[in-house]
């Protein structure tokens, strides 16, 4: 088992560009690579990544949020992965998994698939981490409201009953929540379970963790990952380093100097740089460049007045101009939204009857309309509207500072809000705090893009109307709104197999709904940014049809979601 080496914190900047360029020998291969220092991996076995971590490295415990960036991936593994191309689920430390009957779905495991310690993968790390969903505190515990029990039939076989068949929830799980092994969690307590650092995590993926700086975490190819002779895979890089984001600005200047191969930051002006170096590649040769990946929302605090007033919000939605971010900010980078909020993947759900009643456009002078309609009005001429009791109002929309594209974003979002007489102003803190206010409900405004690329419409649903609400949300319903159809429906529809007639009937009924009560209001399709430097490593994803047409990112979610083929196709540059 590899052992985590703690190493001397870097300083950002210019040191981190530094520490990236001093591994530029190709080296003779003849090292141990568990025996390396960071400083001494050789530049043609290393792949530099950045743009999945804002902070330095948390813990490596795969079960509570916050953990390293990758672990769930590079190291943990789940059950099946999802297939965006053809939205499906694919097979993965799970050989097969079928409803045998209506209540009772069985797994069939790999044969021979072993942890970074040499004990075999078993149904017993199955069951054992289905089971750790009892605990209230674990993320997946809801999947107890339905499922019965689980059964280790033998050492491959899992059998699960369900006291409900909820079909698309039970998929998610299958692709979403990563296996830990059996004989070693369960000598946690479970404090250790949902607080522990688990460092020397013992995995299943094709990396373990090599050490880990303030900046950075290494990751080395271990030997025996179970794909290479069940499939036929073999991930490319010896090292993987995922460097903390310290700016876009560094981040651009270290890919363009070949410092980093694969930069899943925002980085404006791609268009133009694409033009100049033509070692830089993106997804599409031209706009909008990047795949859509999620949708960005604003979510208004609907615990507070005047924001817990659906017609106000509506008010907010007609003010804001998506196109103004679309091309001012994003140079045509990105994509309006839908309405709906539905990724493009899910265009054929989308029922155009519903959006031309309930939908709406940008037209400022139909929010002030709506406005005046709904009882805001600005009784003390100082170009902002109170609540409907006279009192004046002001809101804050935060977002992280550093995110310069959400920094251009709300300032626009902002702006349009104030001009129909609206008092926003928008506020930058650290992506922590955020998160943290975003969590707690302590913010005004926020905007957020959790609702992103997945195997089926339920889960937009689910994240914007999940109940009940809780003191800590932690990755749905933001604007803790409380609507009890949409969330029956949105109940309904996880326990709906997609083929069902009534499958459509139950996402039209959640379209009216969200429109109506606007929980959130969608703006733009936020891209997978995905910027490559061809100088060390090539072969990148992309539309043409002679390269991989795996997601080409890093982030929390898309290992699981096929990312994990990108290295397995990666080549090394010419010398």
């Amino acid at each position: 088992m590899t052992k985590r080496r703690n190493v001397i914190a870097i300083m950002a900047g210019s040191a981190v560009a530094a520490t990236a360029t001093a591994c530029t020998d190709s080296g003779s291969g003849s090292e141990n690579p568990e025996d390396l220092s960071m400083g001494e991996f050789p530049r043609n076995q290393t792949l530099y990544t950045t743009g999945a971590a804002w902070a330095p490295p948390g813990d490596w415990n795969p079960i509570t949020p916050g953990e390293v960036t990758g672990l769930r991936g590079l190291g943990f593994e789940t059950l099946f992965l999802f297939d965006p191309n053809e939205a499906v689920l694919t097979p993965w430390l799970a050989e097969s998994g079928t409803w045998t009957e209506e209540l009772v779905y069985e797994l069939k495991l790999r044969s021979g698939i072993t942890w970074s310690d040499d004990e075999q993968l078993t149904a017993e790390d199955v069951k054992y981490t289905l089971e750790l969903g009892q605990i209230e505190a674990v993320p997946y515990h809801n999947i107890w409201n339905w499922v019965e029990g689980v059964e280790a039939v033998d050492d491959l076989t899992v059998r699960v009953t369900f006291t409900e068949a909820r079909h698309q929830e039970w998929d998610n799980f299958l692709y979403s929540n990563v296996i830990v092994p059996q004989h070693i969690w369960s000598e946690y307590s479970e404090e250790d379970i949902l607080t522990g650092a688990n460092e020397e995590p013992v995995v299943s993926g094709p990396y373990t963790i090599h050490s880990s700086a303030q900046d950075r975490v290494a990751w080395v190819k271990r030997d025996g990952w179970w794909a290479t002779e069940h499939l036929d895979l073999d991930v490319k890089p010896t090292y993987i380093v995922d460097i903390v984001n310290v700016s876009n600005e560094v981040t651009l200047n270290m890919l363009m100097q070949g410092e980093v191969d694969l930069s899943n930051n925002f980085l404006p002006g791609i268009g133009d740089l694409l033009e100049g170096q033509p070692a830089l590649t993106t997804y599409f040769d031209g706009p909008p460049y990047m795949l859509p990946g999620n949708t960005a929302m604003l979510f208004p605090n609907t615990a507070l007045k005047p924001l817990d007033d659906p017609a106000f919000r509506r008010a907010m939605a007609v003010a804001i101009s998506p196109g103004e971010i679309v091309d001012t900010v994003y140079g045509s980078m990105v994509e309006a939204a839908s309405p709906t909020g539905l990724l493009p993947l899910w265009d054929r759900y989308i029922d155009q009857d519903v959006v031309a009643e309930h939908g709406y456009q940008f037209e400022p002078s139909q929010a002030a309309t709506l406005l005046e309609e709904a009882g805001y009005t600005d009784s003390d001429g100082d170009g902002f509207v109170e609540d409907k009791d006279g009192n004046p109002f002001e809101f804050k929309l935060n977002v992280p500072a550093g995110w310069t594209d959400w920094e251009e974003a709300s300032r626009s979002i902002a702006t349009d809000l104030r001009d129909v007489g609206i008092n926003v102003t928008e506020e930058f803190i650290d992506a922590a705090a955020v998160d943290d206010a975003r969590t707690s409900g302590t913010f005004q405004l926020i905007l957020n893009n959790n609702s992103g690329v997945s195997h089926s419409p339920w889960t937009h649903y689910r994240y914007l109307f999940q109940l009940p609400i809780n003191d800590q949300q932690h990755d749905a319903n933001f604007s803790r709104w409380q609507s009890e159809e949409g969330w029956e429906l949105t109940q309904e529809l996880a326990a709906t197999a997609s083929d069902d007639p009534r499958f459509q009937e139950i996402l039209s009924e959640l379209q009216r709904i969200s429109l109506e009560e606007l929980p959130a209001i969608p703006i733009w399709y936020n891209g997978i940014w995905s910027q490559a430097s061809n100088q060390v490593w090539t072969n990148w994803p992309s539309e043409a049809g002679d390269t991989p047409n795996a997601f080409p990112c890093t982030w929390n979610g898309m290992w699981n979601m096929g990312a994990i083929y990108m290295l397995t196709e990666l080549e090394p540059a010419a010398e």
